[in-house]
Formats: structure tokens, sequence, C-alpha cells
């Protein structure tokens, strides 16, 4: 009996479903790519197997809680797509398909008490901040916390670092050549606030003036890949409001972030706000792009030789496909020598909120991360995402071997540094 994805019926997100299901002509060439079927070997735990078990739910071959268990193993890499020679677009089929199912299942009351605290805290720094602050009695007292909670509190700091709160404007040093609007970020702005500082640096010493739109939010981008996207929508218009549209480029320094902002046009799809979404997305890039494209101030030498791993971030290197422009950074900065980590393409498992919702196979891929950049010898990593470094930062400690760890930008902002 023939079968088709009703289209009509699955709303504004249910064309780019139905496209990406078609364009999939099951090679296999995704297979390899796939960090959860390298780690768990089954069928259904690749993107072909999760593009066969979605379009028999859509279709209502298949239930949709049938399909969950195999859907919510998805990291949403996107390795796949890099791999794939038909072009599927697996992230809107991925991304579409969890806001349909999330109004179509039912959760057990700690994962939901789970996805509220991620909900409520990781987007907002302040509340991070106490979160963490109760986060660190609960690792401490054995037993407080429930096991389903552990996984997150895993990940903390052991010390959280001051907060900085970022000015609304940073001015250009010397004649201006471009001006730009910052998205800052939520839970970096707790985590890691110097990668923020750092950026600012950069840029000004690369002309670059920067605004810090007042009322900004989260990207959205943590509730969207969860399925819930009326909460992503909310995050996002706030952002429409803001964020000027007479600026050169808007800015992320987050691999994540800037994905989520390139996924607005899918999330407003269909909506008043379609021209809009379409406009901050095209005008939203990463830092490392927008330094690359603009040339910059050549770098002073590091004060002391340093090998560098640099860590492909999935949502550069997959969703955004940026590779090379932070490489080119760091390999002009002298006395830097730049290592490639083996299996760099697969995920570090952090992938989000994957590594709080997933622990068991994210571990599994932060001890194979690790693993991986230690047989570099390099004396530090790098890389262009803030849940990326916690990630491998977590795994080398595990492992016995912590490294420093570093935002590429930190890297160019210490060279400009050393040299005043």
């Amino acid at each position: 009996m023939q079968h088709a994805i009703p289209v009509e019926t699955l709303g504004p997100q249910g064309p780019a479903m139905a496209q990406a299901v078609e364009s999939c002509v099951h090679c296999g060439f995704c297979l390899p790519a796939c960090p959860t079927y390298q780690v768990l070997g089954e069928e259904m735990d690749s993107p072909r197997g999760r593009i066969v078990l979605m379009k028999s739910a859509l279709e209502g071959i298949l239930s949709v809680e049938e399909t969950l268990p195999y859907i919510d193993r998805c990291l949403g890499c996107q390795g796949c797509v890099t791999a794939c020679p038909s072009g599927v677009r697996y992230g809107d089929l991925v991304t579409s398909f969890r806001a349909y199912a999330e109004a179509r299942r039912k959760r057990p009351f700690m994962a939901h008490v789970r996805r509220a605290l991620v909900r409520e805290t990781i987007p907002y720094a302040d509340r991070f901040r106490v979160a963490a602050a109760a986060g660190k009695i609960g690792k401490a007292v054995e037993g407080l916390v429930p096991a389903e909670l552990r996984g997150m509190l895993s990940l903390l700091p052991d010390r959280m670092p001051p907060a900085r709160p970022l000015p609304a404007f940073y001015p250009a040093e010397g004649p201006r050549r471009a001006r730009v609007a910052l998205l800052a970020g939520c839970v970096q702005q707790a985590l890691a606030p110097d990668f923020n500082w750092a950026t600012l640096r950069v840029l000004a010493k690369n002309g670059v003036e920067v605004v810090i739109p007042a009322g900004q939010e989260c990207c959205g981008a943590l509730a969207m890949h969860q399925g819930e996207s009326a909460e992503a929508r909310r995050h996002a218009r706030a952002n429409l409001r803001v964020f000027p549209r007479d600026v050169d480029a808007i800015i992320t320094n987050a691999a994540g972030c800037g994905s989520g902002l390139h996924e607005y046009p899918l999330l407003f799809a269909g909506l008043p706000e379609a021209e809009a979404a379409a406009e901050l997305a095209h005008k939203a890039v990463d830092v490392s792009v927008f330094l690359d494209q603009l040339g910059i101030v050549p770098l002073p030498a590091l004060p002391q030789p340093l090998k560098v791993a640099y860590h492909d971030a999935c949502h550069l290197a997959h969703a955004q496909k940026v590779t090379d422009p932070p490489r080119k950074l760091l390999r002009s900065i002298p006395n830097l020598t730049l290592l490639e980590v083996p299996e760099g393409e697969i995920c570090c498992g952090s992938a989000g909120t994957y590594n709080i919702e997933q622990p068991e196979v994210a571990g599994q891929l932060g001890q194979r991360k690790a693993a991986n950049i230690l047989k570099t010898g390099a004396d530090a990593v790098a890389a262009g995402n803030i849940g990326c470094l916690v990630q491998i930062r977590t795994h080398l400690q595990l492992a016995g071997r912590p490294l420093p760890i570093y935002h590429t930008i930190e890297l160019l902002d210490a060279a400009y540094r050393s040299g005043q």
C-alpha cells in the first residue's frame, strides 16, 4: 500500500520535513559520520534509520511514541549532512519532527523536572549562577540530588567566574572599518564571560565598533532542539525586536547560537515574522568568519610556543559549514602550532543539552573525544562553542589529563595583548 506524508496537516514545517524525507536515497554514506551509530551500532540509531522512522510516524504507520527512543538519541550534530551526497536537510527534519512529537508524547515526572530546570535556568545567566551555587551543594552531599539530575551537576565547574556585565557599546580602535551587533549568549555569560570580552577587544583592535543590544535573550536554540518551538519563538521574537538592522553583521561567538539564528526562517515559516527572521539570519555570522573576511591586523607572537588542538564544533563545521576561517586565524598567530584532532568530524557529545538528556552516550563520546585530543600531544585545546569546551574540559579531567581550554577568539586576544 502506497503511503505519503500528509504535508497539509503538518503546519508550516511540513514541506521541510517532506522534502528531507524524499531527498534520502538510503545510500548509507551517513552511517560512518553518525556518532550514535558509531557508539551503538544500531541501524535505527543512524540518520538513515531515523528518517525511515520519522517518515513512518508522519504517515501514520508507526506511532510517534515508537520512534522516540531513537529520535531522542540523535545529537542533532548534522555530521550526516556534511557526509550526504544527496543534500538531505536532516537538521530541518529532526528539529521539525521533535516539535511535532513534543505535543504528542508523554514524559516521566522527573524528565519534566529536568527539562523545566534547563528551560528556566540555562537561558538566563543570573538564574544559572544561582542554580550552579545550589548544584555545588548537591554535588557535595551524596544522595541529595535525584539520579535523573546528576548528569547536570557533573558538568558544573568547581568554581564559577565572577559576573562581568557587558557595555551597551564598545568603540573601535582607530578608523572604523565596520559596525556590528553582538549576540552575547546566555549560559556562556555565566560560565565563560571572558569569551565576550575577548571578542569585543579583538573586534575593536581590528577597527570594528560593537553594539550589544539591551533586551536580547537566548537565541532559542536549546528550546528549538528540544521540540519546544513556542518557547524558542518567544526568545527569538525578543531578538527580532531589539537587534538593529543598520549593522554590517550580527556576530556570534558560540556555534550553537549562530546555528540557532540561522534556523529562524524555519522557526517562523508561515508566520508574520518570517521576513524579519530571514533578514536576521542572513546577517548572522560567526566571529571567525567575519574576521577572516574583514582581514585582521597582524598578530604579535605569543610569549611562549603553544601547540593547540583545534576542535570542530558540530554547529560550526556541519551546520554552518565553517571549518577554514578559525584555522586560518589560529595559524596566523606566531609561535602557535595548530594540530588536527583524529576523528575531528565526530561530535564530542555536548550537543546543546544532550549530555544532560542522554548522559551515557554523551559520556562515551566525550571520552572518545578526550582520548583523540590527547593523541595529538597538544598543550591546549581551542574551539568555538561553549558547550563543546565544557564537555571536553570535563572529560579531560576525568581522564586525569586536564589541559587549558580556550575559545579561538581568546587566543587571538592573548596574542594582541602580548604585543602591548
